[in-house]
């Protein structure tokens, strides 16, 4: 969708969330941003009205799925959505703390069922009207599993999987869905890392790359390049020739309990 003018953005409030949303924000336009920080959300609020958007916030959680539905039907019944980004995700590794139960319930709450609550709704909305577009945020991390983040790794890696099926299933319904796969971000999420991050890139110019991907409607958009062709060369080796090797990588901090 070249020039979407009702565009939802969840997990907005910082990172890639922020950038994108600072990028669609034009005269003409309603951004519905959503994120846990209502005095961040506010700041990239204003960054939006500044650029000429007119903007609607909401501190919500998208674990949240009765207030997240209801949030976006009203958008949608007053605006009718024509691009649903559904980029609201939490990260963490073993570092430290390990990985126990919770720290796992919780990503996968945010990053899997946070987004299926999210696309599910914006599909039921769109599908009436056969128009509309959704992207979902997974991640290079999507394509092998690293020991230092297992369920950051397998979240993306459900989102990936299911949006790339689900792109088949509404295509005859007019519905576009994308997934998108970046590499290392700046952003609050990356910051907490104490180990060096290749191809790191700027939020701004990721937001670049998934709004020209989102244009031409590319079912997956991957970012960097190199840094995809390393870990798709780590997917197709069989996991006994890469394990030791793994097992030795920076361990990303795991959530401090």
């Amino acid at each position: 969708m070249r020039n979407p003018k009702s565009i939802v953005i969840t997990g907005s409030s910082s990172g890639i969330g922020a950038a994108l949303a600072q990028r669609y924000a034009r005269p003409g336009c309603l951004l519905a941003l959503s994120g846990r920080d209502g005095e961040r959300l506010d700041a990239v609020a204003r960054l939006c009205r500044a650029a000429g958007a007119e903007v609607e916030t909401a501190v919500l959680d998208v674990c949240d799925r009765e207030g997240l539905e209801g949030w976006l039907a009203e958008i949608d019944r007053r605006r009718p959505l024509d691009l649903v980004i559904a980029n609201a995700g939490i990260s963490a590794g073993t570092g430290a703390f390990g990985e126990d139960a919770a720290q796992a319930r919780q990503i996968f709450a945010v990053n899997v069922d946070g987004v299926v609550s999210t696309v599910q709704a914006a599909l039921t909305l769109m599908r009436p009207r056969r128009h509309g577009q959704v992207a979902i945020m997974s991640s290079l991390a999507a394509f092998r599993g690293f020991p230092g983040a297992p369920a950051y790794c397998a979240s993306k890696a459900a989102v990936r999987v299911w949006g790339e099926a689900l792109r088949g299933m509404v295509a005859g319904d007019g519905l576009s869905v994308s997934v998108i796969c970046p590499g290392y971000v700046k952003s609050r999420m990356t910051a907490v890392n104490d180990f060096p991050m290749p191809f790191l890139m700027e939020a701004e110019r990721a937001a670049e790359i998934i709004q020209r991907g989102l244009a031409a409607n590319k079912a997956r958009i991957v970012f960097p390049r190199r840094l995809f062709a390393a870990v798709w060369l780590l997917a197709l080796l069989p996991p006994g020739w890469t394990d030791s090797l793994l097992r030795r990588l920076p361990e990303k901090p795991a959530a401090p309990r």
